[in-house]
């Protein structure tokens, strides 16, 4: 990489999963499973390894702006198709080359079973996925951001229905799509908005649209607050918050591998990407800022209590994305858009883990995802085991384990904005303790409760699964370092300081180091507690079954599914269904054929004008010339 300048490194992280995109796509029905594996994990490794050269060789300062060519020109508005280079972009590369190079690697295992040709298309899909969150990250405007987002919902789609011959499957790709272009329409307005007031959509030109350069301001407090809101409904979308969230949980109808990278590295970050990079628009718009933190909130709250009561294994872990997300979203809305990215990285690594985690468990089970017929998996699957426990610590929050570092920023930039959102989140975190550790006690605790054929084929999984889930392991518990807070570290916080160019560092440490120490210190004790109920109620396996209206109404999830059933989709279907019987064949195919009709009449009377007598021809002709010197005379007069 020497003899490459810093601008031809910069272009390859993105080109390198796209080549592999093309070559698997295009020779998938001739390439071996080895093949495969080999160029899509290979062209990944080469772009963690660009990402990393890139990382460590950035440019202090302002930002770096590599112009590929003008996308759109219209009249004075220019909008090139351009890579912005900076703290913030550099640290989601790092994150989604390199889990998404261990998810490959894992998938070369998972997906053995399935023909070349159907090997080759996932490969193929998934080195797509990854190339679009790149040009999503490095976009250097709003336009090429939105290529890339839509580019992860046109690959969710495909990888979330890659078994769609199964009409459940189908249906939840269909679902994920749909709901997703709900926000979509919402972030493109914004752009439009955006392009309207101030001609541009470049990040580097918000502080100038802004006012905050010393030159007078292009957006006014109206044009700033339904920007904010509008981009904001777009990142609910994508990142599955209230109301837009019931599509994450379906898309367990995807292989686990695609799991791990749709929840950990890609598509449902990029929302925290999108509200991170635009943090000078949301901080001049406190209104919009307390409407995140409150939707974030709400979210997080909302998955935790329907984590509580599933029993699908993937579907206990996508609700806990859906909570976590909303925990980001509430930082985000505090102001601590640091602690929202620090989440984002450390949730990566965790999140990863216990989804490629889960899956070894469904590998070694034959497919079984039900954790009441799991059980006593210890002895039979240590690596996932111990892996999985490390996951679970981590997302619980238990020190030293990353989680603990994010969770306590995010608890204390809550407890600043509102100490009732400081209550509320910390219950949430504790919800979050009890439900992972009621997961990992009935999967991994007690005896086994599968068949007994299921028994004799359990097994570890092989290498190319178990090297990624300890890698992960490793990750989760050193990452959170990097973001050790002030607190604990009188230097300052290295993750704030190194994002200081694009996210401002907040000036003054508004709580004591007291008060840090009691915060940390009771949310530390109330999540052990909660992991002690949580042992003590399942440590021995019995039944779960509904016992009140409160807990028949987590097992159906708030209703929210059955919500939108009856006021959205049921009078969409019962319209689609007055056209198709009513009003497209009455008045649609009546229109249609009235004007087949009226031509026909009149084509019918016309042509007895064409007579073929000589002497009609001049009689029209004399009514011609009359009309004619008619018109002139009345004009002239």
């Amino acid at each position: 990489m020497a003899m490459l300048s810093f601008p031809h490194i910069a272009y390859l992280i993105p080109l390198l999963p796209l080549l592999g995109f093309l070559i698997n796509g295009l020779g998938r029905n001739h390439l071996s499973h080895r093949a495969i594996a080999w160029i899509c994990s290979g062209v990944m490794a080469l772009a963690f390894a660009a990402s990393g050269w890139v990382f460590w060789n950035l440019p202090a300062g302002a930002p770096t702006i590599l112009t590929a060519f003008d996308f759109i020109r219209v009249g004075v508005l220019n909008i090139p198709f351009a890579f912005q280079l900076d703290a913030l972009s550099a640290l989601f590369l790092l994150i989604i080359t390199g889990i998404g190079f261990l998810i490959h690697v894992y998938s070369s295992a998972y997906m053995h079973e399935e023909s070349a040709s159907q090997y080759g298309r996932y490969f193929a899909y998934l080195n797509l996925f990854v190339f679009s969150m790149l040009l999503l990250v490095m976009g250097a405007n709003f336009v090429i951001l939105f290529i890339g987002w839509e580019g992860v919902g046109l690959c969710s789609y495909l990888l979330i229905g890659f078994w769609f011959r199964n009409p459940a499957y189908a249906q939840a790709a269909n679902k994920a799509f749909v709901m997703n272009r709900v926000g979509d329409l919402a972030f493109l307005i914004a752009i439009f908005w955006l392009i309207a007031r101030t001609g541009s959509v470049n990040f580097i030109d918000l502080p100038m649209a802004l006012g905050t350069v010393g030159q007078s301001a292009k957006l006014s407090a109206m044009d700033i607050t339904g920007i904010t809101i509008l981009l904001f409904i777009g990142a609910t979308g994508k990142s599955a918050q209230i109301p837009l969230y019931t599509w994450l949980p379906d898309a367990m109808a995807g292989p686990t591998p695609v799991s791990a990278l749709i929840h950990a590295a890609t598509m449902v970050t990029a929302g925290i990407y999108m509200i991170a990079r635009s943090n000078l628009l949301y901080t001049a718009a406190p209104l919009v800022l307390t409407i995140v933190a409150v939707i974030g909130l709400a979210t997080a709250l909302l998955a935790a209590t329907i984590a509580l009561r599933q029993n699908d294994i993937k579907k206990v872990l996508a609700y806990s994305t859906v909570s976590q997300l909303g925990f980001m979203f509430l930082a985000l809305g505090s102001g601590a858009y640091v602690a929202a990215v620090f989440h984002v990285m450390t949730h990566a690594f965790f999140k990863a883990l216990l989804f490629l985690g889960s899956g070894s468990v469904i590998h070694a089970l034959g497919g079984e995802q039900d954790i009441r017929k799991m059980g006593g998996l210890k002895k039979s699957l240590p690596i996932t085991y111990w892996t999985f426990l490390i996951g679970c610590l981590a997302i619980a929050g238990i020190f030293p384990f990353s989680g603990f570092f994010s969770k306590d920023a995010i608890l204390l930039s809550a407890f600043l904005k509102s100490p009732v959102f400081y209550a509320i989140a910390l219950f949430t975190a504790l919800l979050t303790a009890f439900y992972m550790f009621r997961l990992f006690i009935l999967t991994f605790g007690g005896s086994f409760r599968g068949m007994e054929e299921q028994r004799h084929h359990l097994h570890e999984s092989p290498l190319a699964m178990t090297l990624p889930l300890m890698l992960l392991a490793v990750l989760s518990v050193v990452v959170g370092w990097i973001g050790i807070p002030e607190v604990l570290m009188h230097g300052g916080d290295r993750l704030a300081e190194f994002l200081s160019a694009v996210i401002p560092v907040a000036s003054g440490h508004e709580v004591s180091h007291a008060t840090e120490y009691m915060l940390m210190g009771l949310s530390s004790g109330l999540v052990l507690l909660s992991i002690y109920v949580a042992w003590s109620r399942y440590k021995q396996y019995r039944s779960e079954e509904s016992e009140s209206s409160l807990t028949r109404f987590l097992d159906n999830k708030w209703y929210v599914d059955e919500a939108y059933q009856a006021a959205i989709v049921q009078p969409l279907h019962r319209l689609a269904g007055w056209i198709r019987s009513f009003f497209e064949p009455r008045i649609l195919d009546g229109a249609v054929q009235g004007v087949g009709r009226v031509v026909r009449y009149l084509s019918q009377q016309i042509r007895f004008l064409q007579s073929g007598q000589t002497g009609n021809y001049a009689l029209w002709m004399v009514i011609g010339i009359v009309l004619i010197l008619s018109i002139q005379f009345f004009i002239r007069k």
